[in-house]
């Protein structure tokens, strides 16, 4: 075996370590379990954990950890040792089934949107078998989920298996239709991980990428992605050898990190898996997050995973790539050689189709946050107004169902290179759009417009249960049908036929597609104060209630959460770009206005003419006296009303955010002409290039 080999999976407890090291009968039954989703027995959870700590003792671990997704969108972990006490004061090594099954975490401090008071702290972990536990460290990590005391949820593995089951559901009473009766339809997600790297020691000498994780000031540097040269280009030596490590790290955890290169920006980069289902993938980048950030901390880098840490240079997305298939194998969205005549495949895309229509707004929500504002509608990444891509072909074939004409399918073609020592090259039957937030790409749908710190988990709820609502709403007009592929057909053509208006194959970045779209009646929901209260709609609600994903409650708890977190960003955003500009450039500022004036007064103590460095000097004062008036101002804004997390919102939206932009803007200018000696933190050109 070659070493990749060799380490892939070797600090998971996978299924070959499960079967060398488990009974046969326990390994079958935990087997089904992972599999079925059958109720997991306790003589097994025994059975297994003994097993399991046996393995990560062996290993080098000390102690056990349930590892866990809280509404923050990172991870939990609170680590026990496997130490038990005996009689004569020495130890011994146990875990039992009912500490794998179950632990008891402080509910307390986590964010529940007002479900649990700061007083009721008592919280559960639940084991999920399906995910693998793994080895960091000197611990054993174990996949769970989180519930309050009470049975509230309190996290997004829970609500992510939810919605699983939804696809499960509704997608095998659609395939009955057709005489396939699969054990399961599984959802897949591949995410695409776009990151930034900086140098540690300079990023630790900015108070705003310490605190916030985006700069808050910084003039565009001279050289910045024009030339289109970091792109797929050469990896310098030092990114190549963190990236090397990253890959090591996420293969011993069973990661199948698969792709990395550079990205459009300079110190910009990406890594991206290989297709796994929604439930792993969602574990896997949550890893992979982690990873990047602690390798990173090797090679005196730090990874910057906000959507936009530099102003005037691509930000960072995540690129959410899903399919749903069946558990032996079939893809769902494979079109074949003639789609048009393939009544099944038509049908799923159409609910893929009036799903993204019914519920835009609610997918638009799905990847609203402070930080992905600042891409969206960017001409960096999609537009905030939610549409499809289908591709050329795929697009004229639904236009021409539509309008009852005759196709003649394009079963692909060549593309001839004319070099005789090169292959000719098989053209997909569609090109890709990386303007369109939601772009059909073969035998899977790209969703574009998430942001890079965001967990996927969320996301992928919203996509599984507005499907699955769509895929309800099929069986139920189909079941009974005498001629089901007729009947099929039919429905999916008057799905296309009315849902027409979300179909746009353009370029979303141009200011024609803004006015096509409102003439076409779709939403522009341009900030997270515009889209989230689309999710704690009553359209909404009934959405995910009747799909068992959320009860009422917990929508608009999670409503609450999302924008509340909107709210503490952009009030630690206010508060340190206020620190920075008091405390750092106002004080600069003045220290270099008056050495310029201080040396124009010698000159002119001379007698000599300096018309140029008085020039100066009235440009250094005018612009330091502006930026006093853009601080008092943005001062004044920090008086936030008392109000309700979605006021407070329109609050930041409407009053912060400008008066932050409007002290950026002269404090920028300002960089620009006070000397570097006397600039008081690293700028984008040292920040981008001394990687």
């Amino acid at each position: 075996m070659s070493k990749v080999d060799e380490m892939f999976g070797s600090k998971v407890f996978n299924l070959p370590t499960m079967k060398e090291r488990l009974p046969k009968d326990i390994y079958k039954s935990l087997v089904k379990t992972i599999n079925d989703g059958t109720r997991l027995d306790i003589n097994v959870a025994n059975a297994v954990a003994h097993a399991m700590k046996e393995w990560a003792i062996e290993n080098g671990c000390t102690h056990y950890t349930h590892w866990f997704q809280p509404m923050t969108g990172l991870t939990a972990e609170k680590h026990d040792a496997f130490i038990q006490p005996t009689e004569d004061r020495t130890v011994f090594m146990e875990f039992s089934g009912k500490e794998l099954v179950m632990g008891e975490p402080d509910a307390s401090s986590f964010p529940s949107g007002g479900l649990r008071a700061t007083f009721e702290a008592r919280g559960y972990t639940a084991w999920d078998p399906t995910s693998f536990a793994f080895i960091k460290g000197h611990s054993l990590y174990i996949p769970t989920s989180f519930v309050s005391y009470t049975g509230e949820v309190l996290d997004k593995k829970t609500p992510l298996l939810r919605s699983e089951a939804a696809i499960d559901r509704a997608a095998k009473r659609v395939l009955a239709l057709f005489g396939k009766h699969p054990k399961r339809v599984v959802a897949y997600v591949g995410p695409e991980q776009e990151y930034f790297l900086v140098d540690k020691k300079l990023r630790n000498q900015r108070k705003d990428l310490l605190l916030t994780g985006r700069t808050l000031f910084g003039a565009k540097p001279a050289k910045g992605q024009e030339m289109d040269d970091h792109y797929f280009g050469q990896i310098k030596e030092r990114v190549a050898n963190f990236m090397r490590e990253v890959d090591e790290e996420l293969w011993k955890l069973g990661v199948l990190a698969k792709t990395k290169h550079n990205e459009v920006a300079p110190a910009q980069h990406e890594i991206a898996p290989v297709f796994a289902t929604t439930n792993i993938s969602n574990d896997h980048n949550q890893l992979t997050m982690e990873i990047l950030k602690t390798v990173a901390d090797h090679h005196g880098l730090y990874c910057l995973l906000h959507e936009k840490p530099y102003e005037g240079i691509n930000g960072s997305g995540k690129h959410n790539n899903w399919s749903i298939g069946t558990s032996d194998g079939e893809l769902l969205f494979k079109p074949g050689k003639n789609p048009q005549d393939n009544a099944q495949f038509l049908l799923f895309l159409a609910a893929v189709i009036k799903a993204v229509d019914d519920y835009a707004d609610i997918l638009r929500a799905s990847v609203a946050t402070a930080g992905n504002d600042h891409r969206l509608g960017a001409n960096e990444a999609p537009p905030a107004i939610i549409s499809i891509y289908l591709g050329d072909q795929l697009a004229a074939v639904v236009d021409k169902l539509v309008k009852h004409k005759g196709i003649k399918s394009d079963e692909g073609s060549v593309i001839a290179t004319g070099v005789d020592s090169l292959p000719d090259i098989e053209r997909d039957t569609t090109d890709r759009n990386r303007t369109s937030p939601f772009a059909f790409t073969g035998n899977r749908f790209e969703f574009r417009a998430p942001g890079s710190r965001q967990s996927i988990a969320g996301i992928n709820i919203v996509i599984n249960t507005i499907v699955a609502q769509t895929l309800t709403e099929i069986a139920d007009a189909l079941e009974g049908s005498k001629d089901i592929k007729k009947d099929a057909f039919d429905l999916a053509v008057k799905i296309f036929s009315d849902h027409n208006r979300i179909i746009f194959n353009g370029n979303g970045y141009s200011d024609e597609w803004v006015e096509e779209a409102e003439k076409r009646g779709l939403d522009n929901l341009k900030t997270t104060p515009d889209a989230l209260p689309h999710f704690v709609s009553q359209k909404s609600i009934d959405l995910f209630t009747k799909q068992e994903v959320f009860t009422e409650v917990e929508v608009k708890t999670r409503g609450e959460i999302m924008m509340e977190e909107y709210d503490n960003t952009l009030h630690f955003e206010m508060l340190t770009m206020l620190e920075m500009a008091k405390q750092e450039i106002l004080p600069a500022c003045l220290k270099y206005t008056k050495f310029v004036t201080d040396d124009l007064a010698s000159k002119k103590a001379l007698g000599l003419d300096a018309p140029n460095e008085k020039e100066r000097a009235e440009k250094l004062t005018s612009l330091t006296e502006a930026l006093m008036e853009k601080i008092d101002a943005l001062d004044a804004a920090t008086a936030v009303p008392d109000e309700d997390a979605y006021a407070i919102g329109m609050y930041y939206k409407n009053t912060v955010i400008p008066a932050m932009d409007a002290l950026r803007k002269v404090a920028d200018e300002l960089e620009t002409i006070v000397s570097k000696e006397y600039w008081p933190f690293p700028t984008y050109t040292e920040l981008l290039y001394h990687v």
